[in-house]
Order: C-alpha cells, then structure tokens, then sequence
C-alpha cells in the first residue's frame, strides 16, 4: 500500500483529492471530446451553428423538395407555452424559408429563456443554415405575455441526395436567474 505520510488519515485524504483531480479532469478532458466523437459516429445531437449564416449567391434548385419539420419542447420546469406556427414545410433548396415559433409566459412574473436546436439527422446540421434565429439570442417575455419568434433558413443545395426529411427540434429552457434574475433591456 502506498504511503504518503506517517500519518493514515492524512494519506486517505490525500488520496481521496487525488481521485477527485483525476476524475474532475476525465470528465472534463476526455468525456466532453468522446460525446462529440459519439454523436459525430452514430448521428445523434445534430448540433447547429450558434452564428448567423451568411448568405453566398446560390441558385434555387426546384428540381428538388425536402420536407423540414419541427419540434418545440420545454426543458423540466419550463412553463412556457412554446410550439411552431407550423410543423412541417417543403422547401427547396437553396431558396431562404420564413416561419415563426410561438411562446407565452403564463406566470405572473416577466422570465427569461433560451432555446437550443437541433438538427436530425446530424448529417444535415452543416447544411442546414439559419439566417435569422430566436434562438441567436435570449428572449425575455413579460408575465402573461406572447410573441412570435422569428426563422428564417436556408436549406443548402449541396444537401445529399439521400437527405428528403430535416428535423430542426427546439428545446426551450428557463434561464431567468443565470441572467442575473433581472429582465434585460429590451
């Protein structure tokens, strides 16, 4: 058995910090790149991109149609009422795409929330390019209050052949008290 000092309870302690360290720095160091690996390998989390597409001249291409549906859901504890306006629509690609998503605040009290997307299949997300997104930004909402958040994306042209149906999925969290517990200025 390994001994640090003269002292058994002071090498249990310091044992114990250094599993601690250990495990503190694979979680960190080794879990966080082997999820995103994972996720790459079998298709899962199809993760967006948090910047605005910027748009290049592209042609339209009508020869083909992908159906682009999307889902709205709440983290735990979200109270919001949050849905599409619409759950499907048949684009084209290379053509720019507007919708809205709806969302109440039935509370009493003015919250704060941020949606977070994403895409499936995950082979999609890097063609998949939003141009304006409630989702870019933080949206307070006064209590009893509704808005419609805007969409607007471009599905790219150079989307494999084999790709026909796109699932943009939304989950909306409540992140009030991480913004200081304050509304922001609108």
């Amino acid at each position: 058995m390994l001994r640090l000092s003269r002292n058994p309870g002071a090498d249990t302690a310091i044992k114990l910090a250094a599993v601690a360290c250990a495990m503190f720095a694979f979680v960190f160091v080794v879990m966080v790149p082997l999820y995103d690996v994972l996720c790459d390998a079998l298709g899962i989390n199809g993760k967006t991109s948090d910047v605005a597409y910027t748009a290049v001249p592209a042609v339209v291409d009508t020869s083909r149609e992908v159906k682009i549906q999307f889902i709205a859901t709440n983290n735990d504890g979200m109270p919001w009422g949050f849905r599409p306006q619409v759950t499907q629509l048949t684009v084209h690609p290379g053509a720019a795409t507007d919708t809205f998503f709806y969302a109440e605040n039935p509370t009493n009290l003015p919250m704060i929330a941020q949606a977070i997307p994403s895409v499936s299949p995950s082979r999609a997300a890097g063609y998949f390019h939003k141009t304006e997104c409630f989702c870019f930004n933080q949206q307070p909402l006064d209590g009893m209050a509704s808005t419609e958040m805007p969409l607007q994306f471009v599905v790219d042209q150079d989307l494999p052949k084999d790709i026909r149906t796109i699932t943009l999925s939304y989950t909306l969290f409540d992140v009030t008290t991480m913004a200081g517990g304050t509304i922001a200025a609108r």
